[in-house]
């Protein structure tokens, strides 16, 4: 054992060494480089925890029965602010969209560490019930996180990194973000299940005071990435930030051009409903957020039967995130940095549901309580290791309201659409398994389709994707 890991921190060390001396032989390169992994470690890690609070909290303030209404709802909520995102890409810089979101929900999450130690708002008051409406405003403002801050954070990465780059580092900035993720997780882990540390303080309430503190973490580390952002465009020259050059140079004519057409905020949502390739893209979070909700759906119930309090049920859920962050930085680091450079883009998005496949076969045929826990794990490392990343760099070639406005229609109300359908099928089916006992046999059928899809929609973008980039072309420049 000793041997292996000794040999594995050698092969990352050689590995890390290599990619600085070769890959990013520039200053500026470098700086750009650690600069943006810094801020994507400071935003993983910050929804790390956000995440993991969102649900947990819901289902101790309204309650665990409520939490498939909550996804549905959330899909109708969040289209005014969809709109509002829309507008804003008009108006502001990239770098200002993303400082803008950042410091935004870094204020919001210090009001909402106050509340939380509120007598009867927070979660001194221990009666779960539906009418309380902070569970639910929680939640539903902590589900834009994802959308508006890592989203966009993706977004404005795509705007300045060309094909090259994105192959050179884009796994290693996930591998580098998930070291913000784990060191987050075990933070919180460690703060949740220890209520000895809170001893020394005085007679506090250790699940009141730990949930504070994390969150209260959570808005000190989006409150340092507009300060980031600043450093970055201030230190790293014009011509690092340019992108894929084709698309720049398009962006440049438009800026100067009184004739061009102003797109509107719907632009996003026509092009969602009109483009081939952004339809695809969609397809791709369709299919893996339909069976990540069917798996945490169950997830979340055997860890709350299991908890004897709020902190415990949420310690827990970050013991899984923790493992998960763990494979999702080994697989990065050691395996997709290596895809990225030897295959092209097509022949790694089919890697992604022949690899999931395996997985749906293992929960299939091992149907149990740990096999759900390892499905759910190595589904989501595969996902932020390998899928998310080659998701991300189909938008490089693609224009301004693709990449920004699309994307974000994407991953608000497709990623939500995606879940309530998931809870939808997930009532269904355990309907039926009550009738007929045949639950195995509906989420073999379903999986199984599902993975045909899968397998067509990515052969079709990493064509689409790869066509581009060797003839220069701007995909969606026609719209």
């Amino acid at each position: 054992m000793a041997s292996a890991l000794g040999g594995l921190l050698g092969r990352f060390f050689v590995q890390l060494k290599s990619f600085f001396i070769i890959g990013l032989q520039d200053k500026h390169e470098r700086l750009k480089f650690l600069l943006l992994t810094l801020i994507f470690a400071l935003v993983i890690g910050s929804y790390t925890i956000a995440k993991e609070l969102k649900d947990s909290l819901f289902v101790s303030i309204v309650g665990k029965e409520y939490l498939p209404t909550a996804k549905f709802l959330v899909i109708f909520l969040l289209i005014p602010a969809a709109l509002a995102y829309s507008r804003l890409v008009d108006v502001f810089r990239r770098y200002q969209l993303l400082a803008f979101y950042s410091a935004l929900y870094g204020v919001i999450l210090a009001v909402f560490t106050v509340f939380l130690g509120h007598s009867t708002i927070g979660l001194y008051n221990s009666e779960a019930s539906s009418s309380r409406i902070f569970g639910w405003l929680f939640y539903i403002i902590m589900e834009g996180y994802a959308p508006f801050v890592v989203s966009v954070f993706w977004a404005f990465l795509n705007s300045i990194s060309s094909p090259e780059e994105a192959k050179n580092t884009y796994p290693m900035m996930v591998a580098g973000s998930k070291l913000g993720g784990i060191a987050t997780a075990f933070l919180a882990w460690y703060l949740l299940g220890n209520a000895d540390w809170l001893r020394r303080f005085g007679d506090l309430n250790h699940d009141v005071v730990s949930h504070q503190i994390l969150m209260a973490l959570v808005s000190v580390m989006l409150l340092v990435v507009p300060i980031l952002l600043v450093v970055l465009v201030k230190k790293v020259p014009g011509k690092y930030l340019h992108g894929y050059e084709a698309v720049y140079r398009l962006e440049k004519k438009q800026q100067s051009d009184e004739k061009t057409v102003k797109t509107s905020i719907f632009s996003g949502i026509r092009l969602l409903m009109e483009s081939p390739y952004v339809l695809g893209i969609f397809g791709l979070v369709f299919f893996y957020e339909t069976l990540n909700v069917l798996l945490n759906f169950q997830r979340i119930g055997m860890l709350k039967e299991a908890s004897v309090s709020i902190a415990g049920f949420t310690a827990a859920m970050f013991w899984q995130r923790i493992q998960m962050h763990f494979w999702t930085m080994i697989i990065s680091f050691l395996g997709v940095q290596f895809l990225f450079k030897k295959l092209e883009v097509r022949y790694c998005l089919l890697l992604v549901p022949l690899s999931v496949l395996f997985l749906l076969a293992f929960f299939v045929l091992t149907y149990s309580a740990e096999s759900i826990l390892y499905v759910f794990i190595g589904l989501g490392a595969i996902n932020h290791s390998l899928s998310y990343p080659l998701r991300e760099t189909l938008y490089i070639p693609a224009t301004k309201d693709m990449k920004f406005k699309a994307k974000a229609w994407i991953d608000t109300f497709g990623t939500k659409f995606s879940k309530g359908f998931g809870s939808l099928f997930a009532n269904v089916a355990n309907r039926v398994s009550v009738v007929s006992g045949w639950l195995i046999v509906v989420y073999g059928v379903f999986f199984g389709g599902l993975m045909v899809m899968w397998f067509i929609a990515s052969w079709l973008l990493g064509k689409t994707y790869d066509k581009a980039i060797k003839n220069n072309e701007i995909i969606g420049e026609e719209k």
